[in-house]
């Protein structure tokens, strides 16, 4: 499956955003990247505005056009906020469960793990970035990739506490999807509403 594999620090700039956490550059040349990126128009239209929010879910959770559509669609089908139901389902994929359960440090390193089959979801292997995850079910390390020293090194120190819907067991090196995370316990600075009246028109 394709995806995004650019210069992150130019998405960043685009967004004005370290959306792939902290970024020394970013913090430099806080403006557009490109020749002209210091003198572009400050003023951006509506649709311009809501495109960018799009974008910015998409990068962030490493979602191409396609997916991000389809997804849509699901949430917009779905009982509920159609804004919201879409952010549960990007925070519902297994690549963003094994990331926020600190398995892996980016969400990029956690779609690897997945891929090389290192995940597995109830006992069985699972090499699908894109699986939904449904509460109740138990994301882990397979068992022979517990040594690996990226996940050992991911764990270190890391606070399982911070995602209420996520129950991390330290002896196992799994956790359990409690249940779908409301919108204020999702911490990513996105405006959903935006994406909505985006593809509303």
């Amino acid at each position: 499956m394709a995806r995004y594999t650019g210069p992150k620090t130019r998405i960043a700039r685009k967004l004005g955003e370290a959306i792939y956490g902290p970024d020394k550059v970013l913090a430099k040349k806080n403006y557009a990247p490109g020749q002209h990126g210091l003198n572009r128009r400050k003023k951006t239209s509506e649709y311009g505005t809501q495109l960018k929010e799009k974008q910015k879910a998409k990068y962030t959770y490493g979602v191409l056009e396609s997916q991000f559509r389809r997804l849509f669609e699901k949430a917009e089908r779905t009982k509920g906020v159609t804004g919201e139901v879409l952010l549960q389902l990007l925070e519902s994929r297994l690549d963003n469960i094994v990331y926020r359960l600190g398995i892996a440090p980016t969400r990029a390193a956690a779609r690897q793990l997945v891929l090389h089959k290192h995940v597995v979801v109830d006992g069985k292997v699972v090499n699908i970035a894109s699986y939904c995850v449904k509460p109740g079910q138990i994301v882990g390390v397979r068992e022979r990739s517990k040594a690996l020293e990226v996940v050992d090194n991911a764990l270190a120190g890391f606070n399982h506490s911070k995602y209420p819907w996520l129950e991390w067991d330290q002896n196992s090196l799994s956790g359990k999807y409690l249940h779908i995370p409301e919108r204020a316990d999702i911490p990513e600075n996105i405006q959903e509403q935006l994406i909505v009246e985006l593809y509303s028109k």
